[in-house]
């Protein structure tokens, strides 16, 4: 498994770049993204007997509840331990964190996108509007289209993102999305908050 040669080095590298993930905020005056609740209620969907999935890179990604229909390009970390995102003329974009499974796979797949772009909103947007039981598909360069079913959604200051539970290891094939959120701070140019969304494969 990846994780098992690599997640320390991903939580040491990772973990004290939390700050750095994709840090935009570039509109003029940008209208904030949703936030889920402080309390959003935690649904954990028993994962059903089915076999992990053979690797094969995410091409498109699929969310009803928040009209998102994006393609999806690979992306790592840059040597300051940032994670890199699509390039920001693309905003529409999404990327898998190529290092890291794939979705289908055992383990926790990473997909990252822009909240907005000088143009306006951006991908992952409307993230904080998820809820427990909405669904994720994922179509992969096999052609094979998997579903994942949304656990949870969570704010985190930047300073305490939740690397393990994000690039950690899973006993399930699991899904990670995150963007930017929260409040927009105009000194920095930057949204304080990261929003993750917690998903568990379903079909």
């Amino acid at each position: 498994m990846w994780w098992r040669r690599t997640l320390p080095a991903v939580v040491a590298l990772l973990g004290v770049t939390g700050l750095g993930l994709i840090t935009v905020g570039l509109t003029a005056d940008p209208a904030r993204p949703p936030r889920p609740p402080a309390h959003a209620p935690t649904r954990t969907h028993p994962a059903p007997d089915l076999p992990p999935m053979p690797r094969a890179a995410p091409v498109r990604v699929r969310i009803p509840a928040i009209d998102v229909r994006a393609e999806i390009v690979p992306v790592g970390a840059d040597a300051a331990g940032v994670l890199e995102v699509p390039p920001l003329d693309r905003p529409r974009l999404a990327g898998w964190y190529r290092h890291g499974v794939s979705p289908g796979e055992t383990g926790n797949a990473v997909l990252v996108g822009h909240v907005d772009s000088p143009a306006g909103p951006a991908v992952f947007f409307d993230l904080g509007h998820l809820r427990a039981g909405q669904e994720i598909e994922v179509t992969r360069a096999d052609a094979q289209v998997t579903t994942f079913t949304v656990d949870d959604v969570r704010a985190y200051p930047k300073d305490r993102f939740p690397t393990a539970l994000v690039y950690g290891p899973a006993d399930v094939a699991a899904l990670r999305l995150i963007t930017c959120g929260g409040r927009f701070d105009a000194a920095t140019g930057n949204y304080v908050d990261n929003i993750v969304v917690f998903a568990t494969r379903t079909a």
